[in-house]
């Protein structure tokens, strides 16, 4: 069974899931503020901002549409899907717990004329769709921003329901 495959299985867990995809995890993020990264209410976590952050601690930052190509912010989204996966896991202690992604806020630091903030933020959409399947399908909105915190690239929050 190729990656492709075990990654559309409805039955694959999201570790089957994120291992054929060739994601390993790393360590939530830390808060960057006066924040924390989750708060739960009832069933639902509701995941603060995550960046795109390297392990190493690397801030992908710039403009999309200037300094920044479409291609580039979508991998920076992608990752940033990451940074949220894991503090989802860390918050949960386990991804099987999961019952939906319910939202995401993608926020894009891009220069005023661009216009294809969705196909950015789609980085993490199809990412939340790899890893969680039909529980990835999740309602969104997609802005721009004249800036974001240390002019990074791309933001998402995320809220999650899960049992």
């Amino acid at each position: 069974m190729s990656d492709s495959e075990l990654a559309a299985r409805p039955d694959a867990s999201p570790y089957e899931r994120l291992a054929a995809l060739g994601i390993v995890l790393p360590a939530a993020p830390a808060p960057i503020a006066n924040f924390v990264t989750h708060v739960t209410e009832d069933k639902l976590l509701f995941l603060s901002g995550q960046g795109p952050s390297e392990v190493n601690g690397r801030l992908h930052k710039g403009k999309v549409g200037g300094d920044v190509s479409l291609e580039d912010a979508y991998a920076h989204a992608r990752l940033t899907g990451i940074n949220l996966i894991a503090v989802l896991e860390a918050a949960l202690g386990d991804l099987r717990r999961v019952r939906r992604i319910v939202k995401l806020l993608g926020m894009v630091n891009a220069v005023p004329d661009f216009n294809d903030h969705p196909a950015v933020i789609d980085g993490c959409s199809d990412l939340m769709l790899a890893v969680f399947g039909d529980k990835g399908v999740h309602a969104r909105s997609a802005v721009g921003f004249g800036s974001l915190p240390n002019q990074i690239t791309v933001e998402i929050e995320a809220i999650v329901a899960f049992d």
